[in-house]
């Protein structure tokens, strides 16, 4: 049994016990615990979380996907800016990437006003900060692996006459 091997468990399903971990592996349940421990100590495991379907559950949320154009600063680069943004709670998500923008900035809000006053009162306004572009989501279809509205597959085996 490798670690990856029990974080791709608990990534997959966070509710997983180390006693379900150590019966899937062939492990002992207290090695299990270990390693759960030491990565939960070391920070390697971050969060354990529920993904939710919001529109299920009747409340919606309004996301969005802000590209921000920064520039970097000296003898930090794009390191405190990005603290400065992922200090809100607006921000769910902040990513430094490659291409013509350099952060994307997942935000959430209860509406779109709410996510667009978040862009132009607290976001825009950064110094540093000297372009957004913001992508609002219609729909959510897939996220980290999970399919939102699955079609049941039919378990039923197709007869070829």
């Amino acid at each position: 049994m490798s670690n990856k091997e029990i974080f791709r468990m608990l990534e997959k399903d966070a509710k997983l016990t180390p006693e379900q971990i150590a019966a899937m592996t062939g492990s002992s349940v207290a090695e299990v615990s270990h390693v759960i421990k030491q990565a939960e100590d070391d920070r390697a495991i971050i969060k354990y979380k529920a993904l939710i379907n919001w529109d299920k559950v009747g409340n919606e949320h309004v996301w969005a996907l802000v590209e921000v154009k920064i520039t970097p600063q000296r003898e930090v680069g794009f390191d405190a800016i990005a603290e400065r943004i992922y200090k809100f709670d607006e921000a769910r998500t902040v990513y430094l990437m490659s291409g013509t923008y350099d952060l994307a900035v997942v935000v959430e809000g209860r509406t779109m006003r709410e996510v667009a006053e978040f862009v132009t009162h607290k976001l825009a306004p950064i110094e540093g900060v000297t372009g957004t572009v913001s992508h609002f989501v219609l729909r959510r279809y897939k996220e980290d692996g999970e399919i939102f509205d699955a079609k049941e597959e039919s378990k039923r085996q197709a007869v070829i006459l």
